[in-house]
C-alpha cells in the first residue's frame, strides 16, 4: 500500500488508473444531478451570443452552463486520494485548477444570472490568470533541476536553448495562452472536452517519459518526480470522458469558463512542468489554430474593416461553410488525434 505524502514511482501505473477510473465513474454518476441541480437555480441557462451562428440562439437556448464543475471536483478528488499532493508539481497543479475554476465560476455565475453573454472583464480575467501564471511558473522552477530549469527543449531533434531569465515570461504566456485558448476552442457540443481527453492522455504517457531515468538518454529531459504527473493527468482525461457523455450534441450542459479557463491552464503547467511547451503547440494544435484564427481576424477587421473568416473563432467559419456542427466536432477531434500521434513519435 502506498502513501499519499511518499514518492513511490513504482506505484504509479496503478494509482493513474485508480484516479481515471474514480474520476470517470463519480461523473457519470453524478452529471446528471449536477444538471437537474443547475436548471434549477439557473435562469435561462447561458446567455448565447447574438453574434455567433443563428442556429446556436435556438439549438443551445436554455442549457446550464458551468459544467467545468463536475470535471474539476471528481478530478480533484481522485488527485487528492492517489496522487502523492506534497509533492510541488501535484499541489501547484491542483491549487491552478482551484484558482481558474473560481475565476471562470465567477464569470459564469454572473453571466447567469444578469443574462449577458459578458460579465467579467478581459483586463480582470487577464490579471487573474497572469498572477496564478507567475505563481506557478516560480514554484514549478523551485522544484526543477538547475540543469533545465530554464531551458527550451525541441522535440525530434534533441536540441535544447538556455533561455535564462526569459524563460519565466515565456512560460507565464504558455499557461495563460493555454487557458484561454481551452476557452476559445468550448463552442461546439463536446469539442473542448474530446480534444482535452486527447492531449492529457498524450501527456499522460510524456509524464511517465520525463519521470523516469531510463529516458534520461533520449530527447527528453529527465525531471525527478515529474511522473507523479500521470496520475494527475489520468484524473482529467477520467473527469473530461465523464463529462463528455453529457456535453455531445446535443449538450445537456456547458464546461463554461469554469472548466475552460482551469482545465487549459493546468494544461499549460503539466507542459511547463514536463518541459513540453513545443511539443503542447504541436499535440494541442487546434487549440493554437482556434486562437490564431481569432488574432486573425481581429487585426484584420482593425485593418481593412472587413472579416478574414466568415465567422472566429475556426470553429464557426466551417459551420458558415455549411458543414455541421457534429462534422465540425468530430474532424477536430480526428486532427488533435493525428497531432497526437505526431507527439509521440517523438518518444521513438
Amino acid at each position: 500500500m502506498w502513501s499519499m505524502w511518499s514518492y513511490a514511482p513504482e506505484t504509479i501505473p496503478l494509482r493513474a488508473l485508480y484516479a481515471f477510473l474514480l474520476a470517470l465513474a463519480l461523473s457519470l454518476l453524478s452529471g446528471g444531478k449536477l444538471i437537474s441541480f443547475l436548471k434549477g437555480h439557473e435562469k435561462g441557462g447561458q446567455p448565447i451570443r447574438t453574434d455567433g451562428p443563428q442556429s446556436h440562439l435556438k439549438e443551445k437556448k436554455g442549457t446550464p452552463t458551468m459544467g467545468g464543475l463536475l470535471i474539476l471536483a471528481t478530478s480533484l478528488l481522485s488527485m487528492l486520494l492517489f496522487a502523492n499532493v506534497k509533492l510541488h508539481f501535484v499541489w501547484i497543479s491542483m491549487l491552478v485548477l482551484v484558482v481558474y475554476g473560481a475565476t471562470g465560476f465567477a464569470d459564469d455565475y454572473v453571466k447567469v444570472k444578469k443574462q449577458t453573454p459578458n460579465a467579467m472583464t478581459a483586463k480582470m480575467k487577464l490579471f487573474i490568470q497572469f498572477m496564478a501564471a507567475v505563481l506557478a511558473v516560480n514554484v514549478i522552477a523551485a522544484a526543477t533541476p538547475n540543469s533545465v530549469e530554464s531551458q527550451l527543449f525541441i522535440p525530434y531533434f534533441n536540441w535544447s536553448f538556455q533561455l535564462s531569465w526569459v524563460y519565466i515570461p515565456f512560460a507565464v504566456i504558455v499557461i495563460s495562452g493555454a487557458s484561454n485558448a481551452v476557452n476559445l476552442s468550448d463552442g461546439l457540443d463536446g469539442l473542448a472536452a474530446g480534444m482535452l481527453v486527447i492531449v492529457f492522455s498524450v501527456f499522460m504517457v510524456f509524464a511517465f517519459a520525463t519521470g523516469y531515468p531510463v529516458f534520461n538518454e533520449t530527447a527528453f529531459p529527465y525531471i525527478p518526480k515529474s511522473a507523479e504527473m500521470a496520475v494527475v493527468c489520468a484524473a482529467l482525461v477520467g473527469g473530461c470522458l465523464g463529462f463528455l457523455r453529457f456535453n455531445i450534441k446535443k449538450a445537456q450542459i456547458f464546461m463554461g469558463d469554469t472548466g475552460s479557463l482551469a482545465l487549459g491552464a493546468v494544461l499549460g503547467v503539466i507542459a511547463v512542468i514536463l518541459k513540453h511547451e513545443i511539443m503542447l503547440a504541436i499535440v494541442g494544435c487546434v487549440f493554437v489554430a482556434e486562437t490564431v484564427s481569432v488574432m486573425i481576424q481581429v487585426a484584420y477587421f482593425k485593418k481593412t474593416g472587413k472579416r478574414f473568416f466568415k465567422m472566429a473563432p475556426i470553429h464557426h467559419h466551417f459551420e458558415q461553410l455549411g458543414w455541421s456542427e457534429v462534422k465540425v466536432v468530430y474532424t477536430f477531434w480526428a486532427v488533435t488525434a493525428l497531432a497526437a500521434a505526431v507527439g509521440l513519435l517523438s518518444l521513438i
